[in-house]
C-alpha cells in the first residue's frame, strides 16, 4: 500500500542493554552519568540517573540524544556550529538542540534506529566514552562513533 511507510526502530530490549552498558562503563571509569535512550520519533525508550549524578545533566541528556536523531554526534554537531558564528549565536534558541559531546545516533545499515545522549560526567570525554561503550552493541552505530 503506497500510503505506509516502513521503518525501523530500536528495541526496548537494545535500549535496556545500551543503558546498562553506558552505565556498567560510567562505574569502571568512577563517573555518574544521566542516561537517554531515544526510539527513531524521540520518544524515551531508557532512562538511568545515576547515583550522585546531576540533575541539570538529565535534560542535557535527553537534549544531546534528540540532536543525535539527526544523523550526526553531537560532538560533530558543536564542531560545526562554533565554526560559523551566526550558527553559534542561534543554536541556544532551538530549544531541544544541544551542541556538546555525549550525543550519537543508533543506526543499523546506515538508517537511524534511534539515539543515546549522555551527560553528566566532569568531562565530555567520559560522556563521550560512556556512550561509545554503549554503542558497541550496535556495529553501525560503533563505527560511525568511532569518527567522532
Amino acid at each position: 500500500m503506497p500510503d505506509l511507510v516502513n521503518k525501523h526502530s530500536i528495541s526496548f530490549e537494545l535500549a535496556q542493554k545500551m543503558g546498562k552498558t553506558a552505565v556498567a562503563n560510567a562505574k569502571e571509569i568512577g563517573v555518574s552519568e544521566n542516561v537517554v535512550i531515544l526510539d527513531d520519533s524521540g520518544n524515551l525508550k531508557a532512562f538511568g540517573l545515576m547515583d550522585g549524578s546531576p540533575l541539570p545533566p538529565i535534560e542535557m541528556a535527553q537534549n544531546e540524544a534528540y540532536t543525535a536523531l539527526l544523523v550526526v554526534s553531537t560532538q560533530n554537531s558543536f564542531n560545526f556550529i562554533q565554526s560559523d558564528t551566526s550558527l553559534l549565536a542561534g543554536v541556544h534558541t532551538l530549544s531541544r538542540i544541544a551542541a556538546r559531546g555525549g550525543g550519537f545516533p543508533v543506526t543499523v545499515n546506515g538508517e537511524v534506529v534511534g539515539a543515546i545522549g549522555i551527560s553528566g560526567a566532569s568531562t565530555v570525554q567520559n560522556d563521550i566514552a560512556c556512550a561509545k561503550a554503549a554503542l558497541s552493541l550496535v556495529s553501525d552505530a560503533a563505527a560511525g562513533a568511532k569518527s567522532s
